[in-house]
């Protein structure tokens, strides 16, 4: 048995005082940008989630440096905004004071014991006056391009947090950072344009090649909707009501409107006898969250504004209503209620005692039907195809023009705190809104003990007279600050090009380093921030892009997004008692344990159930591994070699598709074969060493040391010379019969299509289904499956 703690102390002790995998940035020949998502030192300390993040991300790292990459692998510190300043509030202490705190404690306890090759001299802090001084030069660079600006809107506020919210920071009509239910207010607020960004953000996706299920919240999140936008007429008015719809092949089937309680138009709608109703039914909306206005299941409510608008295509009267349902943020905020068609317009209908028109064939008992088909009860279009209409919708009518609407919206960056950067904006009588001159930044946050927010939706800053008050830089009068600080999402939306040039105060970046660097290579990290860092982070890119300041317009070549951990087969969370400290089991099993349980206790891109019986099993199999290193040396038989070689190609397979799980689980077979004999050759432990450093990094050291090597075994090279040995391994093949699995045969690797099929004809099992039948096709994948067209 091994003594974990010991040799876990000495390599950590190495890796901090020799740093053997540190990168020169200027002089590397093979340059291999490894990301992963830096951390909130927001808490009592770094989670286990957390943990299989960083760690997964590090396997990926310690495989491309085996292959002979000079690999970069930057760390820091995302420790600005909400997440410190809740902690820093909950526990009673100044975030300035807090954050330094927590910042030494989650690198210094948990990040430097992990075994993750981080260069710590490149290490970046979000609150750091060196950083946010170009968090606060991107912020101007954006307004100067004309993609940063304030205007009044309908925000999300968080009556816990005291703050407005992005969209993107809203979950089921709940802050993602408290959970409390969000209201809506009317304020000033700055935001970014990301929306002139919304073809570019999604025509991107289809050849990025990140995780499938990543791209698909984003398309989602974009909301791409092509259709028409329809106008109708306001009976005895001038008024036109402008609807956005993506089926205007049902236009015959209108029966009613619906508005937004909020929409422009509502109080010049309502009629004079119904406007103590509608001020009655405005209040109770806005203490609605949008998830349950928009939700399916929920009863809608609606009133009749006593108005009328007039079918453009028919002349027909329709009665214009106002309902809960619809959001004016989204579209027009007005529908046309097609009731037969469309789900919300049915239950609305049916409660209201409101018109039904059915326009596209079907069983009657199937409304409402949403599917496209023949349209019926459509005057001259009466027997067109739903996808006809709509593709020439532009040529029916004037009242119909052809559009595209997106669900994304602009970005809010505007934050009523006090721990984040200011944004660097002055305001004056005589010059107007006026950007901080760039020499003048950063703009830094001023020490005070007034931080605490109030909810009045002004920041702490706005009671701070000395930071409010300045000078114009325009005309040299008296002006003021703006006092929002930005959101935090802005800090690490470009802290990947901070990474290259962490101590350079003329520059954000430096060129030369980002021509040779960036894009990113592997970023990995959770899906949880699909529509946060990932989305804001691309917006970012392409804007210093097309100001000519990057030479990209994608951050990060490869993204995969991993899995969540449960615990025992339950969701991690405090009220459950069951969040896992990693710092206890660096203490019970050793860090290589921790690391390599995590790895394999599931699939990395899929997530996995924590439990203790899965780290004791572990630990023994690091006992085994130990074993076999300190067995006699000797000549290997065959058959050790050829199980070698094979442990070889599957674990680049499996690391190279972040199949960690499979990889590991290679390994052990390595090792249960080995220890059938009494010794082994010297070679192949080192090349085992090799293989298990990604996973367990501390023994793998010992072992390659112990063996004779020098210079820390990534540095060492990816086990080769095995290839005599791969020709003479066996592998399995499934056998597919018109698309059935009938078996499988062996056959050594690399076997060709004649060799293939000769195998399954001589085994009786599968032969029996080839009996009177002629073989039409083979399809044969080397080394994978074989398939087989009869008839």
């Amino acid at each position: 048995m091994y003594d974990f703690k010991k040799i876990e102390k000495k390599w950590q002790e190495y890796y901090e005082k020799e740093n053997p995998y540190k990168v020169d940035l200027e002089k590397a020949e093979k340059p291999f940008y490894n990301l992963m998502m830096f951390p909130y030192p927001s808490a009592s300390g770094l989670h286990i989630g957390n943990m299989y993040s960083f760690i997964g991300s590090d396997v990926y790292g310690r495989y491309m440096r085996l292959k002979g990459y000079d690999v970069f692998e930057p760390i820091g510190f995302d420790a600005f905004g909400i997440h410190s300043e809740n902690y820093a509030l909950k526990v009673g202490e100044h975030p300035a004071r807090l954050t330094p705190k927590s910042i030494k404690y989650f690198r210094d306890e948990q990040l430097k014991k992990i075994g993750n090759i981080f260069d710590w001299q490149s290490e970046v802090n979000t609150s750091d006056p060196e950083y946010y001084k170009w968090t606060q030069w991107i912020f101007v660079k954006l307004y100067k391009a004309g993609l940063a600006e304030k205007r009044v809107s309908k925000v999300n506020w968080c009556p816990s947090c005291k703050t407005v919210l992005a969209d993107e920071q809203v979950i089921d009509g709940k802050c993602e950072r408290c959970s409390t239910e969000i209201t809506k207010r009317e304020m000033s607020q700055w935001f970014f344009k990301i929306t002139k960004y919304a073809d570019k953000l999604l025509e991107n996706l289809d050849w990025l090649d990140w995780t499938e299920i990543t791209k698909n919240i984003q398309r989602s999140w974009i909301g791409k909707s092509k259709g028409a936008t329809i106008r109708f007429k306001v009976e005895g008015t001038d008024q036109v009501i402008e609807v956005f719809t993506t089926r205007p092949d049902t236009i015959y089937g209108v029966t009613y409107l619906v508005l937004a309680p909020e929409h422009k138009m509502t109080r010049s709608l309502v009629k004079e006898d119904q406007f103590d109703v509608f001020e009655r039914f405005l209040e109770t909306v806005s203490k609605m969250d949008e998830a349950t206005r928009t939700s399916i299941k929920r009863e809608k409510n609606g009133i009749f504004t006593g108005s009328y608008a007039i079918h453009p295509l028919t002349g027909e009267r329709l009665p214009i209503w106002i309902g809960d349902y619809v959001l004016v943020e989204y579209g027009t905020g007005a529908v046309m209620a097609v009731p037969a068609h469309d789900e919300r317009d049915y239950v609305f209908a049916k409660k209201y005692g409101l018109e039904i028109k059915q326009v596209i064939e079907c069983d009657p008992e199937q409304l409402p039907f949403t599917e496209y088909g023949i349209m019926i009860n459509s005057g001259p279009h009466t027997g067109w195809r739903s996808e006809e209409f709509i593709e020439k919708v532009g040529e029916i009518h004037e009242s119909m023009t052809p559009t595209v609407n997106y669900h994304l919206h602009d970005w809010c960056v505007s934050r009523q705190r006090y721990w984040g950067p200011p944004i660097p904006i002055i305001y004056c009588d005589t010059c107007g809104t006026v950007p901080v001159p760039e020499e003048d930044l950063p703009v830094l946050l001023p020490e005070t003990d007034d931080y605490i927010p109030d909810g009045s939706g002004l920041s702490p800053l706005a009671r701070n007279s000395e930071f409010v008050n300045t000078t114009c830089p325009k005309c040299g009068g008296p002006a003021k600050r703006e006092t929002d600080v930005s959101d935090n999402f802005l800090d690490s939306a470009w802290y990947f090009l901070r990474y290259i040039s962490p101590h350079n105060d003329k520059e954000p970046y430096e060129p030369e380093l980002a021509k040779k660097w960036l894009p990113v290579d592997m970023y990995i990290g959770g899906n949880e921030h699909a529509n946060l860092h990932l989305m804001y982070s691309r917006f970012i890119t392409m804007a210093l892009h097309d100001m000519g300041l990057l030479h990209f317009e994608e951050p990060f070549k490869s993204f995969r997004g991993h899995g969540l951990i449960i615990k025992d087969g339950q969701k991690m969370s405090k009220s459950k008692g069951n969040i896992v400290n990693p710092n206890h089991y660096f203490v019970t099993h050793g860090v290589d344990a921790l690391r390599t349980y995590l790895m394999f206790m599931g699939n990395f891109l899929e997530g996995g159930d924590f439990r203790d019986s899965g780290m004791d099993a572990i630990r023994r199999f690091l006992n085994r591994v130990w074993d076999v290193a300190n067995m006699p040396e000797g000549e290997t038989p065959l058959e050790l070699k050829i199980k070698m070689a094979e442990t070889v190609e599957k674990v680049k397979y499996s690391i190279e598709n972040i199949k960690y799980n499979t990889a590991v689980a290679a390994i052990m077979e390595f090792v249960n074969e080995a220890l059938k004999f009494d010794r082994i050759e010297k070679q192949l432990v080192v090349d085992l060493a090799k293989l298990l450093s990604p996973f367990a990094p501390f023994i793998s050291e010992e072992i390659f040391e112990m063996k004779g090597g020098k210079g820390g075994v990534l540095n060492a090279g990816f086990p080769s010379g095995y290839d005599e040995y791969l020709k003479l391994a066996n592998v399995e093949i499934p056998v597919q019969i018109n698309g059935r699995i009938r078996g499988k045969i062996k056959v050594s690797q690399g076997a060709s299509q004649e060799v293939v099929l000769s195998a399954l004809k001589d085994d009786p099992k599968i032969s029996k289904y080839l009996e009177g039948k002629v073989i039409r096709k083979i399809i044969y994948v080397p080394d994978k499956i074989i398939n087989l067209i009869l008839s």
